[in-house]
Parts: structure tokens; sequence; C-alpha cells
């Protein structure tokens, strides 16, 4: 919120920092709510997230979409300050997907493929350190639920430690606590929501919305705040 020479406050509809940008205010965005505390929002940002959600249950009946952010390390080197950390850390991710899903084929013909869709998010703290925001979608059909931290199986959550380890060069070791799954972080959605089941789509949309927020992004470095999968 501004305020005019009078003193009187007004909402801008353009990005100050970016005027390509529209800020979105309100509780809903094409009727899925928003966490209202966290507002504006960049409405470009709302609509690129709502469409990656909307292809992942065109493609899938039933998706299962979890949160997880990502830290650095204090000492890490200055490239991991731009936007190709995030790019190898996805790359990484998707390729560790692929492979997994490719090896249960050879052992079952019949086993669900999984596309990785996602919509991350580029923020910078108080001390000026960037960390990242992600929301991923799988077919629920491949995978349930993202795992624990603390399981000596394989899971989503060990193959995203290692794929963070590999974008930033680093052991898995290293990276341990920099890859966090925030509480109450899985939904499951669906393309038409079955007799007594609930829809979680809103819930996950209000909190994948702090990612589109307009606050603590940072513009004019040459560095996207924002990005989501393709197709």
């Amino acid at each position: 919120m501004l305020r005019h020479s009078d003193n009187t406050s007004y909402h801008p509809r353009r990005h100050p920092g970016n005027t390509n940008l529209h800020l979105q205010y309100g509780s809903t965005y094409c009727g899925l709510p928003l966490m209202v505390d966290k507002g504006p929002y960049v409405e470009e940002y709302l609509s690129s997230l709502l469409s990656v959600i909307q292809r992942a249950l065109t493609q899938y009946p039933r998706v299962m979409a979890f949160r997880v952010d990502l830290h650095l390390p204090r000492d890490i080197d200055l490239f991991a300050n731009t936007n190709k950390i995030i790019s190898r850390f996805i790359e990484s991710f998707c390729a560790k997907i692929d492979y997994h899903r490719s090896q249960l084929r050879e052992q079952k013909q019949d086993a669900r493929g999984c596309k990785v869709r996602y919509a991350w998010a580029r923020e910078v703290g108080q001390r000026g350190r960037p960390h990242y925001h992600l929301v991923f979608l799988l077919n629920h059909d491949a995978y349930h639920r993202p795992g624990r931290l603390q399981s000596t199986n394989r899971n989503l959550v060990t193959r995203l430690q290692e794929a963070w380890a590999s974008a930033l060069q680093l052991s898995v070791d290293q990276v341990r606590g920099l890859v966090h799954i925030t509480d109450n972080a899985t939904y499951r959605i669906y393309r038409g929501v079955p007799d007594g089941k609930i829809d979680e789509l809103p819930e996950l949309f209000r909190r994948a919305s702090y990612l589109c927020k307009e606050a603590t992004k940072s513009y004019g470095d040459r560095q996207r705040g924002f990005g989501t999968s393709r197709g």
C-alpha cells in the first residue's frame, strides 16, 4: 500500500519494482483462497501457479502435491546467488524421478509414469541471502507421499537432498538441514473429487500462494523471483 501526497492510501495496480507485473489484492484468486496476511500477490505468478496445477490434473486423475524449502550454506560460492542453482536442482531431481520410474518399469511393465511439475520462488532474507520455496506436483498413482528425512529407505525426500547436494556440488551430509519439508505439507487433489473425499485443492492453492507474494522478492538484479515447469 502506498500513499498519495495528501497522505491518503491507495493500492498500486502495477508492481513498482517491475511494471510488467500486476498486483493482486483481496482474499481469493479465481475463486481459490489466498493467504490474506501475506498479500499483495503478483497476478502473473498466481496465474502460472494455477496453470501448473490444472495441467497436472489434466494428465493425472489424482495428484500428490507437497511444499519444500531450500536453504543455502553460509560459505557457499557466489554462483549459488544466481538462479543457476535452482535450475540445476530441478534438473537433477527430475532426472532422479525419471530413473526411478524406468527402474520400476523394468521390474513391472505397468508401473505408472510421473511427470514432475513444480513452481518455485526465490526470496531474499533480511541478511541478503537467497532461499527458495517450492511446490511439487506428482502423479499420486506413482508417489503417495514425500517420505521422511530420517528414513533409512530412499524416498522423495532423500532424492531432494541428493539433488540439492548435486546442485551445490556438495555431499549429501553437507546439505542435511538445508532441505525442509514444511509442516502439513502434503496434499492430494483430484480431477473429480470422489464421494467421501475432501477437496484439498483450495487449501493447496492457499498454501502455495505464499510463493506468489510480492514481498521479499528481489527485482532489478537480473534474477527471476518465480518460475514454473512447462507443459
